[in-house]
């Protein structure tokens, strides 16, 4: 196999893995005031999502992944729904789920602070329909409430409270 070959090849993976790639949002909350970050980075298939947020109400908060990169507060209904690809039912514990933006729940504790580290097989930082980085980007969006992981649309998990847009991160 020559170079040039193995060049092509390992541009290509790298292009449509996401693989070295990696993205971020600024969390707001209803008032615009930031209250958090998230660093996204390609893990296995998928995502690694590692959240820190603060400020926020203690207890148990469900977290997704929404369709519109857009955060417009107070109710953050600019990001649409939860990211959706497939067109499955809303929840891990759902027999025709999950959504693609579906993630496990945040525990914020009494001082208003959480911190989670979440993976998501079901999405990309590479190209292809699973991708956060399609047309009108993706947003990620934290519920007042806990997700129940199987309601559809969004697992009861209450108004949504927090926003960051998802965006690619410079190369280092």
């Amino acid at each position: 196999m020559s170079m040039r070959y193995l060049a092509v090849a390992a541009a290509l993976l790298w292009a449509t893995t996401g693989f070295g790639q990696s993205a971020h949002a600024v969390i707001v909350n209803a008032q615009g005031q930031k209250v958090g970050t998230a660093e996204i980075r390609a893990f296995g298939n998928g995502v690694r999502i590692d959240v820190n947020v603060s400020q926020l109400p203690p207890g148990t908060h469900g977290i997704h992944i929404h369709n519109v990169g857009k955060c417009e507060g107070p109710a953050f209904t600019s990001s649409g729904p939860h990211f959706n690809p497939a067109s499955k039912k809303h929840g891990k514990d759902n027999p025709e789920g999950p959504h693609a933006g579906d993630l496990l729940n945040v525990e914020v504790n009494s001082e208003g602070v959480g911190k989670a580290s979440l993976v998501n097989p079901q999405v990309t930082l590479g190209g292809g329909p699973d991708s956060l980085f399609h047309e009108g980007g993706t947003s990620l969006v934290i519920h007042a409430n806990s997700d129940d992981y199987k309601t559809d649309p969004a697992g009861n998990s209450g108004s949504r409270i927090a926003c960051g847009v998802i965006e690619k991160s410079e190369s280092r």
